[in-house]
Protein backbone atom coordinates (compact mmCIF):
# COMPACT_ATOMS: atom_id res chain seq x y z
CA UNK A 1 0.00 0.00 0.00
CA UNK A 2 1.45 3.36 -0.94
CA UNK A 3 1.32 6.58 0.99
CA UNK A 4 -0.35 9.44 -0.86
CA UNK A 5 -0.42 13.10 0.05
CA UNK A 6 -2.57 15.67 -1.68
CA UNK A 7 -0.61 18.48 -3.26
CA UNK A 8 -2.35 21.20 -1.28
CA UNK A 9 -0.14 23.97 0.04
CA UNK A 10 0.00 24.36 3.82
CA UNK A 11 -1.80 27.26 5.37
CA UNK A 12 -0.02 30.57 4.85
CA UNK A 13 1.68 32.18 7.83
CA UNK A 14 0.60 35.48 9.26
CA UNK A 15 1.47 38.54 7.23
CA UNK A 16 2.77 41.76 8.68
CA UNK A 17 2.53 45.26 7.31
CA UNK A 18 5.29 46.56 5.10
CA UNK A 19 4.49 50.23 5.57
CA UNK A 20 7.61 50.88 7.64
CA UNK A 21 9.86 49.31 4.98
CA UNK A 22 8.13 50.61 1.83
CA UNK A 23 10.07 53.11 -0.23
CA UNK A 24 8.32 55.47 -2.66
CA UNK A 25 10.40 54.43 -5.68
CA UNK A 26 9.78 50.69 -5.16
CA UNK A 27 6.66 48.94 -6.45
CA UNK A 28 5.03 45.83 -4.99
CA UNK A 29 6.24 43.74 -7.90
CA UNK A 30 9.92 44.38 -7.15
CA UNK A 31 12.20 41.72 -5.74
CA UNK A 32 13.07 44.10 -2.90
CA UNK A 33 9.47 44.27 -1.69
CA UNK A 34 8.98 40.52 -2.04
CA UNK A 35 12.12 39.94 0.00
CA UNK A 36 10.95 42.32 2.74
CA UNK A 37 7.60 40.54 2.79
CA UNK A 38 9.35 37.16 3.11
CA UNK A 39 11.52 38.43 5.99
CA UNK A 40 8.51 39.87 7.85
CA UNK A 41 6.56 36.62 7.39
CA UNK A 42 9.51 34.54 8.57
CA UNK A 43 10.00 36.70 11.66
CA UNK A 44 6.40 35.94 12.66
CA UNK A 45 7.13 32.19 12.50
CA UNK A 46 10.52 31.68 14.11
CA UNK A 47 10.69 31.89 17.91
CA UNK A 48 13.93 33.90 17.85
CA UNK A 49 14.13 37.46 16.59
CA UNK A 50 15.68 38.01 13.20
CA UNK A 51 18.51 40.54 12.84
CA UNK A 52 17.15 43.99 12.04
CA UNK A 53 19.92 44.43 9.47
CA UNK A 54 18.07 42.09 7.09
CA UNK A 55 15.26 44.56 6.46
CA UNK A 56 17.58 47.51 6.00
CA UNK A 57 19.95 45.78 3.61
CA UNK A 58 20.16 46.97 0.00
CA UNK A 59 19.64 43.34 -1.03
CA UNK A 60 17.40 41.68 1.63
CA UNK A 61 17.24 38.35 -0.20
CA UNK A 62 21.05 38.07 -0.33
CA UNK A 63 21.33 39.05 3.32
CA UNK A 64 18.73 36.42 4.23
CA UNK A 65 20.56 33.81 2.16
CA UNK A 66 23.90 34.32 3.91
CA UNK A 67 22.74 34.96 7.48
CA UNK A 68 23.95 32.14 9.74
CA UNK A 69 21.55 33.02 12.57
CA UNK A 70 18.54 32.58 10.30
CA UNK A 71 19.83 29.28 8.91
CA UNK A 72 20.35 27.88 12.41
CA UNK A 73 16.85 28.91 13.51
CA UNK A 74 15.21 27.48 10.38
CA UNK A 75 17.10 24.17 10.65
CA UNK A 76 16.11 23.80 14.30
CA UNK A 77 12.48 24.60 13.46
CA UNK A 78 12.42 21.99 10.69
CA UNK A 79 13.71 19.29 13.04
CA UNK A 80 11.35 20.03 15.90
CA UNK A 81 8.82 17.28 16.84
CA UNK A 82 5.66 17.49 14.77
CA UNK A 83 7.14 19.54 11.96
CA UNK A 84 6.16 18.86 8.36
CA UNK A 85 2.41 18.65 8.96
CA UNK A 86 -0.16 20.26 6.70
CA UNK A 87 -0.45 23.31 8.96
CA UNK A 88 3.29 23.80 9.49
CA UNK A 89 3.85 27.57 9.12
CA UNK A 90 7.51 27.24 8.07
CA UNK A 91 6.63 24.78 5.29
CA UNK A 92 3.97 27.24 4.16
CA UNK A 93 6.59 29.99 4.11
CA UNK A 94 9.00 27.86 2.07
CA UNK A 95 6.19 26.94 -0.33
CA UNK A 96 5.05 30.54 -0.84
CA UNK A 97 8.59 31.87 -1.08
CA UNK A 98 9.58 29.39 -3.76
CA UNK A 99 6.44 30.22 -5.74
CA UNK A 100 7.56 33.83 -5.97
CA UNK A 101 9.08 34.88 -9.27
CA UNK A 102 12.30 36.03 -7.61
CA UNK A 103 15.40 33.91 -8.39
CA UNK A 104 17.05 35.28 -5.24
CA UNK A 105 14.25 33.92 -3.07
CA UNK A 106 14.47 30.58 -4.89
CA UNK A 107 18.06 30.38 -3.66
CA UNK A 108 16.91 31.10 -0.11
CA UNK A 109 14.61 28.07 -0.21
CA UNK A 110 17.28 25.85 -1.79
CA UNK A 111 19.72 26.93 0.93
CA UNK A 112 17.55 25.03 3.45
CA UNK A 113 17.16 21.92 1.26
CA UNK A 114 19.68 19.78 3.23
CA UNK A 115 17.83 20.33 6.51
CA UNK A 116 14.45 19.90 4.81
CA UNK A 117 15.53 16.64 3.16
CA UNK A 118 17.02 15.29 6.39
CA UNK A 119 13.88 16.05 8.37
CA UNK A 120 11.64 14.56 5.68
CA UNK A 121 13.54 11.34 4.92
CA UNK A 122 14.08 10.56 8.60
CA UNK A 123 10.30 10.37 9.14
CA UNK A 124 9.07 8.64 5.99
CA UNK A 125 9.62 5.23 7.60
CA UNK A 126 7.30 6.22 10.46
CA UNK A 127 4.36 6.55 8.02
CA UNK A 128 3.40 9.95 9.40
CA UNK A 129 1.47 12.53 7.35
CA UNK A 130 4.09 14.98 6.07
CA UNK A 131 2.02 17.13 3.73
CA UNK A 132 3.97 20.26 4.68
CA UNK A 133 7.34 18.86 3.67
CA UNK A 134 5.94 17.22 0.56
CA UNK A 135 4.27 20.42 -0.65
CA UNK A 136 7.69 22.12 -0.75
CA UNK A 137 9.25 19.24 -2.68
CA UNK A 138 6.32 19.21 -5.10
CA UNK A 139 6.74 22.96 -5.67
CA UNK A 140 10.39 22.43 -6.62
CA UNK A 141 9.53 19.41 -8.76
CA UNK A 142 6.79 21.33 -10.58
CA UNK A 143 9.19 24.20 -11.22
CA UNK A 144 11.75 21.85 -12.77
CA UNK A 145 9.09 20.03 -14.80
CA UNK A 146 8.01 23.30 -16.35
CA UNK A 147 11.58 24.50 -16.90
CA UNK A 148 12.63 21.32 -18.73
CA UNK A 149 9.61 21.32 -21.01
CA UNK A 150 9.33 17.55 -21.17
CA UNK A 151 12.94 17.12 -22.31
CA UNK A 152 15.49 14.85 -20.66
CA UNK A 153 18.93 16.10 -19.62
CA UNK A 154 21.49 14.30 -21.79
CA UNK A 155 25.21 14.38 -22.48
CA UNK A 156 26.99 13.38 -25.68
CA UNK A 157 29.49 10.56 -25.23
CA UNK A 158 32.59 10.65 -27.48
CA UNK A 159 32.50 7.92 -30.08
CA UNK A 160 35.36 6.93 -32.39
CA UNK A 161 32.79 6.10 -35.06
CA UNK A 162 32.17 9.82 -35.57
CA UNK A 163 34.83 12.17 -36.82
CA UNK A 164 35.66 15.21 -34.72
CA UNK A 165 35.68 18.78 -35.94
CA UNK A 166 39.48 18.61 -36.17
CA UNK A 167 39.53 15.88 -38.82
CA UNK A 168 38.68 15.95 -42.49
CA UNK A 169 35.57 14.24 -43.69
CA UNK A 170 36.15 10.82 -45.20
CA UNK A 171 32.96 9.86 -46.98
CA UNK A 172 34.08 6.34 -47.81
CA UNK A 173 34.83 5.56 -44.16
CA UNK A 174 31.46 6.97 -43.13
CA UNK A 175 29.68 4.85 -45.72
CA UNK A 176 31.34 1.69 -44.46
CA UNK A 177 30.65 2.53 -40.84
CA UNK A 178 26.94 3.17 -41.14
CA UNK A 179 26.83 4.80 -37.71
CA UNK A 180 25.09 8.18 -37.96
CA UNK A 181 23.49 8.72 -34.55
CA UNK A 182 25.31 10.30 -31.65
CA UNK A 183 25.68 8.35 -28.41
CA UNK A 184 23.71 10.18 -25.74
CA UNK A 185 23.73 9.38 -22.04
CA UNK A 186 20.60 10.31 -20.10
CA UNK A 187 21.67 12.20 -17.00
CA UNK A 188 18.13 12.90 -15.86
CA UNK A 189 15.04 11.51 -17.62
CA UNK A 190 12.11 13.64 -18.69
CA UNK A 191 9.73 14.58 -15.90
CA UNK A 192 6.03 13.88 -15.73
CA UNK A 193 3.77 16.24 -13.76
CA UNK A 194 2.84 14.89 -10.34
CA UNK A 195 0.42 16.41 -7.87
CA UNK A 196 0.97 13.88 -5.10
CA UNK A 197 3.87 12.17 -3.39
CA UNK A 198 3.65 8.40 -3.23
CA UNK A 199 6.23 6.02 -1.89
CA UNK A 200 7.05 4.95 -5.46
CA UNK A 201 7.64 8.57 -6.55
CA UNK A 202 9.40 9.87 -3.45
CA UNK A 203 12.97 9.13 -4.57
CA UNK A 204 12.45 10.77 -7.96
CA UNK A 205 10.86 13.92 -6.52
CA UNK A 206 13.55 14.34 -3.84
CA UNK A 207 16.25 13.61 -6.42
CA UNK A 208 14.97 16.35 -8.74
CA UNK A 209 15.15 18.82 -5.85
CA UNK A 210 18.77 17.78 -5.27
CA UNK A 211 19.51 18.24 -8.97
CA UNK A 212 18.27 21.83 -8.80
CA UNK A 213 20.41 22.33 -5.68
CA UNK A 214 23.41 21.10 -7.64
CA UNK A 215 22.64 23.36 -10.60
CA UNK A 216 22.68 26.38 -8.27
CA UNK A 217 25.43 25.15 -5.97
CA UNK A 218 27.90 27.86 -6.93
CA UNK A 219 25.42 30.39 -5.49
CA UNK A 220 24.63 28.36 -2.36
CA UNK A 221 26.52 29.41 0.81
CA UNK A 222 29.37 27.16 1.92
CA UNK A 223 27.64 26.51 5.25
CA UNK A 224 24.72 24.87 3.44
CA UNK A 225 27.07 22.61 1.46
CA UNK A 226 28.87 21.59 4.65
CA UNK A 227 25.50 20.79 6.20
CA UNK A 228 24.65 18.65 3.17
CA UNK A 229 27.90 16.68 3.56
CA UNK A 230 27.12 16.17 7.24
CA UNK A 231 23.70 14.75 6.45
CA UNK A 232 25.17 12.47 3.75
CA UNK A 233 27.34 10.93 6.45
CA UNK A 234 24.29 10.45 8.67
CA UNK A 235 22.15 9.02 5.87
CA UNK A 236 24.83 6.46 5.04
CA UNK A 237 24.49 4.96 8.51
CA UNK A 238 28.27 4.48 8.54
CA UNK A 239 31.26 6.10 10.19
CA UNK A 240 34.34 7.21 8.28
CA UNK A 241 36.44 4.86 10.42
CA UNK A 242 34.20 1.86 9.71
CA UNK A 243 35.84 -1.09 8.00
CA UNK A 244 33.54 -3.67 6.50
CA UNK A 245 36.11 -6.39 7.25
CA UNK A 246 36.84 -5.29 10.81
CA UNK A 247 35.50 -7.68 13.48
CA UNK A 248 37.31 -6.24 16.50
CA UNK A 249 35.63 -4.06 19.07
CA UNK A 250 32.10 -5.05 18.13
CA UNK A 251 30.83 -4.86 21.69
CA UNK A 252 32.16 -1.32 22.15
CA UNK A 253 30.63 -0.13 18.89
CA UNK A 254 27.28 -1.84 19.28
CA UNK A 255 25.54 1.23 20.70
CA UNK A 256 26.91 3.57 18.03
CA UNK A 257 26.03 1.09 15.30
CA UNK A 258 22.44 1.01 16.53
CA UNK A 259 22.19 4.81 16.47
CA UNK A 260 23.60 5.01 12.97
CA UNK A 261 21.27 2.25 11.79
CA UNK A 262 18.24 4.33 12.84
CA UNK A 263 19.38 7.18 10.56
CA UNK A 264 20.33 4.92 7.65
CA UNK A 265 18.20 5.72 4.61
CA UNK A 266 17.38 3.82 1.45
CA UNK A 267 19.44 5.28 -1.37
CA UNK A 268 18.02 4.50 -4.80
CA UNK A 269 19.95 5.77 -7.80
CA UNK A 270 17.52 8.67 -8.31
CA UNK A 271 18.75 10.13 -5.00
CA UNK A 272 22.30 8.82 -5.03
CA UNK A 273 23.23 10.27 -8.44
CA UNK A 274 22.63 13.95 -7.54
CA UNK A 275 24.28 13.34 -4.17
CA UNK A 276 27.41 12.19 -5.99
CA UNK A 277 27.48 15.34 -8.11
CA UNK A 278 27.09 17.59 -5.07
CA UNK A 279 29.84 15.79 -3.15
CA UNK A 280 32.08 15.88 -6.23
CA UNK A 281 31.65 19.64 -6.50
CA UNK A 282 32.40 20.05 -2.79
CA UNK A 283 35.65 18.12 -3.30
CA UNK A 284 36.80 19.42 -6.66
CA UNK A 285 34.97 22.72 -7.07
CA UNK A 286 36.85 25.94 -7.83
CA UNK A 287 36.09 27.37 -4.39
CA UNK A 288 38.81 26.00 -2.14
CA UNK A 289 37.49 25.69 1.39
CA UNK A 290 39.30 23.32 3.74
CA UNK A 291 36.31 22.72 6.03
CA UNK A 292 34.08 21.94 3.07
CA UNK A 293 36.71 19.65 1.54
CA UNK A 294 37.16 17.65 4.74
CA UNK A 295 33.41 17.35 5.31
CA UNK A 296 32.90 16.10 1.74
CA UNK A 297 35.77 13.62 2.06
CA UNK A 298 34.33 12.17 5.28
CA UNK A 299 30.92 11.92 3.63
CA UNK A 300 32.39 10.11 0.59
CA UNK A 301 34.20 7.61 2.79
CA UNK A 302 30.99 6.90 4.69
CA UNK A 303 29.04 6.55 1.47
CA UNK A 304 31.71 4.21 0.12
CA UNK A 305 31.39 2.01 3.21
CA UNK A 306 27.62 2.00 2.75
CA UNK A 307 27.93 1.07 -0.94
CA UNK A 308 30.24 -1.82 -0.08
CA UNK A 309 27.79 -3.10 2.52
CA UNK A 310 24.94 -2.86 0.02
CA UNK A 311 27.15 -4.35 -2.76
CA UNK A 312 26.17 -1.53 -5.11
CA UNK A 313 28.69 -1.66 -8.01
CA UNK A 314 27.77 1.72 -9.53
CA UNK A 315 27.99 3.48 -6.18
CA UNK A 316 31.25 1.70 -5.27
CA UNK A 317 32.88 2.79 -8.54
CA UNK A 318 31.75 6.39 -8.19
CA UNK A 319 32.61 6.75 -4.51
CA UNK A 320 35.99 5.06 -4.90
CA UNK A 321 36.85 7.48 -7.69
CA UNK A 322 35.88 10.50 -5.58
CA UNK A 323 37.86 9.31 -2.56
CA UNK A 324 40.95 8.57 -4.65
CA UNK A 325 40.76 11.95 -6.38
CA UNK A 326 40.46 13.70 -3.03
CA UNK A 327 43.35 11.77 -1.51
CA UNK A 328 45.46 12.50 -4.55
CA UNK A 329 44.67 16.20 -4.20
CA UNK A 330 45.88 16.09 -0.59
CA UNK A 331 49.14 14.32 -1.50
CA UNK A 332 51.72 17.08 -1.75
CA UNK A 333 54.33 14.71 -3.17
CA UNK A 334 52.34 14.31 -6.38
CA UNK A 335 53.27 16.92 -8.95
CA UNK A 336 50.28 18.53 -10.55
CA UNK A 337 50.69 18.49 -14.33
CA UNK A 338 48.44 20.38 -16.70
CA UNK A 339 48.55 18.35 -19.91
CA UNK A 340 46.71 21.10 -21.78
CA UNK A 341 49.49 23.60 -21.09
CA UNK A 342 51.62 24.34 -24.16
CA UNK A 343 55.28 24.59 -23.27
CA UNK A 344 57.33 27.34 -24.87
CA UNK A 345 60.76 26.39 -26.23
CA UNK A 346 63.32 27.78 -28.67
CA UNK A 347 64.35 24.28 -29.72
CA UNK A 348 62.74 22.87 -32.84
CA UNK A 349 62.24 19.11 -32.69
CA UNK A 350 62.02 17.30 -36.02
Amino acid sequence: MTNETEATPPSSPGQTSLASHHKPHITWSDTYTKSIHAIDSLSAILPSLLPSSLSFSESPATALLHNSQVSTSVSSFLHRPGSGSADDPLCAWLYDTFHSSSPELHLVVLRFLPALTAAYLSRTALHQPLAGFESVFLAIYSHETTARGGQAITASIPDMAHRSVYHEAIKQAEAKNGSTELHLAVISPSLEPHGTVRSTRRAKIVGVAMELYYNKIYQIPVESRIEFCHFCKIWSGQDDSDDVNNTEGQDMEETNQEKRRKWRMNMPWEVLQPMLRILGHCLMGPEKNEELFQAALVACRCMLARAMRDINPKAILAMTSLVELAERAMDTSVEVVDHTDITMSNVITI
